[in-house]
Order: structure tokens, then sequence, then C-alpha cells
């Protein structure tokens, strides 16, 4: 398959599962997924040398078919609120996260290698304090091809927003930051809220913005994809980025939902881990190898019983007309 523009889409989802888990299922025509504020629980309890019960281990949604780049928490209020997914069809372009570069939870850097140049692609969510803008602010960095910084910025203001009357210096903040990445403001080819409000009497807004290179015929070129929102409160944000053709691999790993590679998959976890020695775990290095087979054992076991198949433009996702109307449905009723 051969590359010609990256596909990004951009969303906040408000913490909310289903509709991350929606996404990851059905926007494969898309490369990569910046995500704000995606769901973190409790996905099991690993072992821990203070607590009998185990300690939980908190994740937020993966799927086989994305790679996702999120920081690690150093505690249970420092979960990132920012998560990228790459489609694994584009992984030959070598994605690589950058907490080296910025370490905050609000901001999540990734780059890919085109034509041997690297490129860097900004997700940013802020808050109401908008503690991200001011880390970026106060972050001194010298990083060259930013494609574009994009997300949930939470400012309200006339630059953007013509039904606003005001303007904010957190505004000013947030355009100087771009500039320093060379990147200027995006207007939308349908321009429309991205934020719509819950409250009765309050407007919606346009909070969720983009920025791409200055000059770069992509500029003023990106789409607020409304009537993809979903349950979220905030419309996505998409567009198209060319990149210097490259010749990428075309082919989807899948086990399909209780079928028989499903249960061969499960069956030789379960044996190969009962073939397991834990008898003698008095260690952080002996505990560490043996999280290191099971990873094994589940990789080795995935890549026997999943089924190859290539991915083109017709291949089929299972959203259709009805979950579209079911949609519409609980949007209107809520229940």
């Amino acid at each position: 398959m051969i590359v010609k523009n990256l596909k990004i889409f951009s969303q906040n989802v408000c913490k909310n599962s289903i509709i991350i888990n929606t996404i990851l299922e059905t926007q494969n025509q898309f490369d990569i997924l910046l995500i704000q504020e995606p769901p973190w629980s409790e996905i099991c309890k690993i072992p821990s040398s203070l607590n009998c019960d185990g300690k939980p281990f908190m994740s937020t949604c993966h799927h086989p078919n994305w790679i996702a780049f999120a920081r690690s928490p150093s505690n249970s209020r420092d979960f990132p609120r920012t998560i990228t997914y790459v489609n694994i069809c584009i992984s030959s372009l070598h994605f690589l996260f950058h907490n080296d570069i910025f370490n905050h939870r609000d901001i999540n850097l990734i780059s890919f290698s085109n034509n041997d140049i690297c490129h860097y692609i900004l997700n940013v969510y802020s808050d109401s304090s908008h503690s991200a803008l001011k880390y970026l602010k106060d972050t001194e960095v010298n990083i060259n091809n930013v494609l574009i910084m994009t997300g949930d910025f939470n400012i309200c203001n006339n630059l953007w927003d013509p039904s606003f009357q005001f303007h904010s210096s957190i505004s000013d903040d947030l355009i100087m930051i771009a500039d320093s990445f060379d990147l200027a403001l995006s207007s939308p080819t349908n321009p429309s809220p991205t934020r719509f409000s819950d409250t009765t009497g309050e407007s919606n807004s346009i909070i969720d913005l983009m920025f791409l290179r200055h000059g770069s015929a992509e500029l003023n070129n990106h789409t607020i994809l409304s009537r993809s929102r979903l349950s979220s409160n905030h419309a996505p944000l998409s567009i198209n980025i060319p990149i210097f053709e490259e010749v990428v691999h075309s082919l989807n790993f899948t086990i399909p939902s209780k079928s028989d590679r499903e249960l061969a998959f499960i069956k030789d976890i379960i044996s190969n881990f009962k073939s397991l020695d834990t008898s003698n775990i008095n260690n952080s290095v002996k505990l560490e190898r043996l999280i290191n087979q099971l990873g094994s054992i589940v990789e080795q076991s995935w890549t026997k019983n999943a089924k190859k198949s290539r991915i083109t433009k017709h291949s089929k996702q299972w959203w259709t007309e009805s979950c579209s109307r079911a949609l519409e449905t609980y949007r209107s009723t809520r229940s």
C-alpha cells in the first residue's frame, strides 16, 4: 500500500469508553487518532508485596488494529488526558512517543520518519486552568517540523468564534505557542460549533482547534465532523496531510469474537500460563521475568491464532445506518 496522505482525526471523548471503543472499531479510514480526555479504569489486579489482593492495574481502551501512545501515570491522580492511536497499517513510519521532550499529562507528542525527515504531531488538552498551555509557554524546546497541533483548548475567543464577543489573554499565549512551532490557526472548511452544550440557555462554542504549518497548502482545510461526535459533546476534527510517498504494510490481524480462533487463543494462553513456574517469586527481577513471559505467551498465541486479512478501501466496518439511527434516538431521549 502506498501512503501519500496522513488522515488525522481528533476528538475529546469525555472519558467515555463506549465512544473511544466505537472510534477504534469504526474509524479505520484514518491513520492517526488524537484523543483528549480518554477513560481510565481498573483492568485487573497485579501481584503486590504490599497487598495480598494485588495492586490495581489501570489502563485505557486498546484495539489490536491500533498502537496506543500515552504517558505512564506517576500516581492515581496523574492519568494522561491525551492519548494518540496510530493505525498498524502505517507502523513502518517508525512512530515514537516523546515524553522526554514534554512530560505533562495533557500533552502528547509523537514523531514519525518520512523521507528521512523526523516530523512531529502534537495532541493537547487544556483544562479550565490551562495548565498545559502554561507548561508549553514555560518550557523551552528546539524541535522542527511540527506538522500539526490540535486538541481541546477550552478557550472561547472571537479570533475563531465570531459569535463570541470577547478576547482573552490566554488566547494570546496559545497563538504565541503555535507561532513558536511555526504553526498558524486553521479555519475549517465548514464553520460550526465544536462543543455542544447540554445546559439550557448556554450557547454552543468553538474550543476545539487545529494549528497547521505556516504557508502550507492544507492550512484552512480541516473539517468539523459534527455528525460523527457520537454521544460526546465535542465534534471531531479531521485533516489530510500530504507526505512523501511511502510503501507500507497493509495487512490486518484479528480474532473474531466468539469464533473457533478465539477459543483456541484462550485455550493456548491458559495452557501455557499453567506451565509457568510461579513458586519462587521472591524479588523484583524474578517478577519482571515472569511478566515478560506472560507477555510473550499472549503475543505468540495471538500470532498463532489471528486471522490475516488485507485492508483495502472496500473493507467492511460493523457500523451501519441502523447504528446511526439508534445513536440519534439515544441523543434525543438519553435512553
